[in-house]
Order: C-alpha cells, then structure tokens, then sequence
C-alpha cells in the first residue's frame, strides 16, 4: 500500500492504556496515537493482553473503524509495552503507529504446510511471487504452537540473506488455539502474521542476548549433531574446566547457575566482538565422554566461546547496543518495536519496566511499543535467529 500523501512527514505515535473496559481502552489509544501522528497512519502495530483473547474480534474491528486503516497487523501476548511502561500479567492495549510517507507497506498472513518434499511457508503475496523489494525489512508476530519460526527464518536467510527479520511468539497461551494473531479485522489462531516494508523507510535492528563472553575461543574438533566432543582437539569439559578456574569467583557461581555458548555467526572476520555470536543454552555436561551439550546444532570448524549472563550483564548489553544504534542513526530514529523474552522484565531485573526505559533513555522520548514474546526474532551477524532472554528492537527512520 502506497501512502496516501507522499510529501507527509515520516512520523510514528503510540499510546499505552491499562482501562479494564476494552472499549475505553480501544478509545484511549486510538484517540492519543492518532492525535499525536496527526493524521491516518500507514501501518498499525497492536498487541494486546492475553486476558482479552477473546475480545480481540471487536477489538481489532474497533481500532480499524476508528484509525481509518486495515493495514495492522498484532497479537495477544502475557505482558505488554508501550512508552517507557512494561505491564506484566495485567489487562493492558498497546498500540503503535506510522506514517511512512514513499514506503510500500505489504501485510500478509502465512502459514506451514508439510508436503512430500519437506516444509512449505505458504500465503505469500502475489506481489512477491515475482520479484521481492530491494533494501526491505519484515515484522512478523508468529502464533507459537503451529508456526515453525526457525523454518521460516531459514528460508529467509537463505532466499533474502539482506533481509532482517524482527518480531516474536504470541505468548499468554498455555495450549494451541489460545493465542490469538491479528490481520487488519481478521482474528487468528495459527500461523503468522507480518509486514513487509520498503522504499522510503529503514528499519534497524538491535538484539541484545544479555550474555557476556568469557575465557577463549575455540574452534570446534569433534561434534555430533548438538554434542560438542573437542574443543581445540581436548575434551570440551577439560577446555570448559580451564576456563572455569581462571574466572573469578563470582563468575564461577555464574557458570554454576547457568552456562551458555555462543558461536560465531560469520567466520570471515580478524577478531570476534560480543555481537557477534548466537548464544545458546548449554543443557548439560557428559563427564564420562568429556562432551559439552547445547540447544543448537553445531559443526565441526565453527568458532565457539562460552557465556555467562545475569541482569548487569544483559543491562549493560542492552545499553551498549543501544548507545551503538543511536550514534549510527545521527537522530534520525522516528519511533520503535519491542519484542523482548517473556524471562526478562521482573524476572531477570530488580526493577521493572527495564528494557522500555532502556530505549527511552538511549533513544529520547520516541513512540514505542512491544511486548513479551515466547522467542523473539532478530539477526545477528547477518542473519535472522529466534532467540531466548533476548531484547529484539526495531528502530525506524526515513530512508
């Protein structure tokens, strides 16, 4: 979709509103997001909290009503955000809103379909089928139980490797059919939701992992499948060993309480820095065949270094990250999408309202909203990954 008036000015809003009446709520951010964008936006973000799963019918029809727009897309999930504001487990609506003035805004509904040769993401526009935009960026909210994320982002990497994927999991649903996905007016219970945006708009990404590196790296000599047997030609748990006893005794009890690993995403490089790895769990240790076990696979040559995280560790993550996408951006940044782990908030940080109030601080007063997801979506050295206890942030920007 074309926005309607091209010389407009490239402007985001939203608003945040805690009424335990739907309708007021629908109104309150409806009435504010569209007096401070101060016109029809071309694109909608709304998340919604799982309580009101079963509302979101009129909820969704309501907001199109009274934005002028079906060009929305959203989800429920167990907490949101909006502003500096994380709401956790209460009734809330958050909405956000853009114009983007020269920018082509494509939503679509997708879904997964097993076939005799493997996968298949079906339900993409007739528009794509073609030929994709260039310098494009997607936002897309997945429905946890029957959407394969990692499928998807594969492909993605594979077919559009420039191409950033952002969003995450509907969360606030314990079984299939209890989250809900939005497409316009249309309510969903299963597949995937997203937006496809290019021309005049540039989309950002900053995912913060929350983990910092620790000893050396290594280069992976033996592995089966997620089982690290060698790790520079040693034992993984001998090589894990030596670096326990050189940390200090505070980061020992850190490993103790939870290891992670991170390898690194491109080995076409000098020197690896903190972003570039994809961390992930390590789910435990085989003393007996001296093996590490971790939550991805991985291969023999890879690059590997070991993690530890706690919430300094993600806070001080997060700030440098965002320090790094402000001073890239030169204050060209018009507002901002939250999509961060449902382990985060008061779970991991003393004080709430942690990863929103991290944005605003580094950012200024820009429109933001988001919400906890069930595995966010993000890249990281070039290529898009669903993450754990991460903080997957969109930043937008005239183009």
């Amino acid at each position: 979709m074309n926005s309607a008036d091209p010389a407009s000015e490239f402007r985001c809003a939203s608003a945040l509103s805690t009424a335990l009446d739907a309708e007021q709520a629908v109104g309150e951010v409806c009435n504010q997001s569209l007096a401070a964008l101060g016109g029809a936006p071309d694109l909608a973000i709304l998340f919604v909290s799982s309580d009101r799963a079963e509302q979101c019918s009129p909820i969704a029809s309501q907001v199109c009503d009274r934005l002028g727009t079906e060009s929305m897309i959203g989800c429920t999930a167990e907490s949101v955000a909006g502003a500096a504001r994380e709401i956790e487990g209460e009734t809330a609506l958050s909405l956000w809103l853009a114009r983007l003035p020269g920018a082509e805004v494509l939503p679509m509904h997708l879904s997964f379909e097993r076939t005799p040769e493997g996968g298949a993401i079906l339900g993409w526009p007739d528009a794509l089928l073609t030929a994709w935009p260039s310098a494009a960026a997607m936002l897309a909210l997945g429905e946890p139980f029957t959407f394969p994320a990692e499928f998807l982002l594969e492909r993605m990497n594979e077919d559009h490797p420039e191409l950033p994927v952002v969003g995450g999991m509907a969360s606030g649903g314990s079984q299939p059919g209890e989250s809900r996905l939005i497409l316009g007016r249309q309510v969903l219970s299963e597949g995937a939701v997203a937006v496809l945006l290019s021309g005049a708009v540039r989309v950002r990404t900053v995912v913060s992992q929350g983990c910092r590196p620790i000893g050396k790296h290594f280069v992976i000599t033996r592995a089966e499948q997620n089982v690290i047997y060698e790790l520079g030609g040693k034992p993984a748990v001998i090589q894990l060993h030596e670096v326990l006893v050189t940390l200090p005794n505070r980061e020992q009890e850190m490993v103790r309480q939870g290891l992670h690993l991170g390898r690194v995403v491109s080995e076409y490089q000098d020197r690896f820095e903190q972003g570039d790895f994809l961390v992930r769990n390590v789910l435990g240790i085989d003393p007996e065949a001296g093996a590490v076990v971790v939550g991805d696979y991985v291969r023999v040559g890879q690059t590997v270094k070991f993690h530890i995280r706690d919430w300094q560790t993600a806070d001080a993550d997060l700030r440098q990250l965002l320090a790094a996408a402000r001073q890239q951006a030169d204050g060209k940044v018009r507002g901002a999408l939250l999509f961060t782990c449902n382990g985060r908030g008061t779970r991991m940080f003393p004080k709430p309202h942690h990863d929103a109030v991290a944005v605003s601080n580094a950012l200024g007063d820009i429109p933001l909203a988001g919400f906890f997801a069930a595995g966010e979506w993000g890249p990281v050295g070039g290529k898009n990954f669903v993450h754990g206890f991460t903080a997957s942030i969109a930043l937008f920007e005239p183009a």
